[in-house]
């Protein structure tokens, strides 16, 4: 398979909402899943990654996306955006049926190949993250953490909150990605992350 970077972004399309594991597409291509709180800049990030502005839609409503939903790049990845966690004021029927979705396809899904997992760069970690991280771990599900939003702190700020998300999630800086989806910043590296996991 040629690289993530060799894709052609303009040829990107919704394929289809899963509400029911049941209803997964044929694991028959390599998918890269996205995953963090209500409103951590998900979308915003994917359409950065594949230079589109509006593709993924953007909601000032945490807790829109209620599915798994999956978009094909270039006939060749399933980008795959996961519901966001960690918003209370979903109810907690709604939450539980998420974790179900959630978990039984990232423990099952063996063309998984990352979960890009993003958390605020601005915040400190959440007990969310961490979890979704040590559950990865505990299931060896390969997981690249993408600290966003990173234009809105200087770049002292930068170095130092993500050395504080560093030593709490236990891994190296090497390990994980300084993103902005409104300057581009760390866009080069995510693909490059990318491609090691694609190979």
């Amino acid at each position: 398979m040629s690289t993530f970077a060799d894709q052609n972004f303009a040829d990107v399309r919704f394929l289809t909402s899963v509400f029911d594991l049941k209803q997964l597409p044929p694991p028959d291509l390599p998918e890269i899943a996205f995953a963090g709180r209500s409103n951590v800049g998900k979308s915003s990030l994917i359409n950065k990654l594949i230079k589109r502005k509006n593709f993924v839609k953007t909601s000032a409503r945490p807790g829109k996306t209620q599915s798994i939903n999956f978009f094909l790049l270039a006939g060749s990845i399933y980008l795959v955006d996961l519901p966001g966690y960690g918003y209370a004021k979903v109810s907690k029927k709604m939450q539980a049926a998420w974790q179900v979705l959630i978990s039984g396809y990232l423990a099952k899904r063996e063309n998984l190949k990352c979960v890009i997992v993003i958390v605020d760069l601005r915040h400190a970690m959440k007990a969310s993250d961490l979890q979704l991280v040590d559950w990865l771990r505990s299931q060896n599900v390969p997981f690249l953490l993408v600290y966003t939003k990173a234009d809105k702190l200087s770049a002292n700020q930068r170095s130092k909150n993500a050395a504080i998300l560093d030593a709490g999630f236990g891994l190296p800086a090497k390990e994980r990605v300084m993103f902005s989806a409104k300057t581009g910043m760390g866009r080069d590296s995510l693909i490059q992350s990318l491609d090691s996991f694609l190979v």
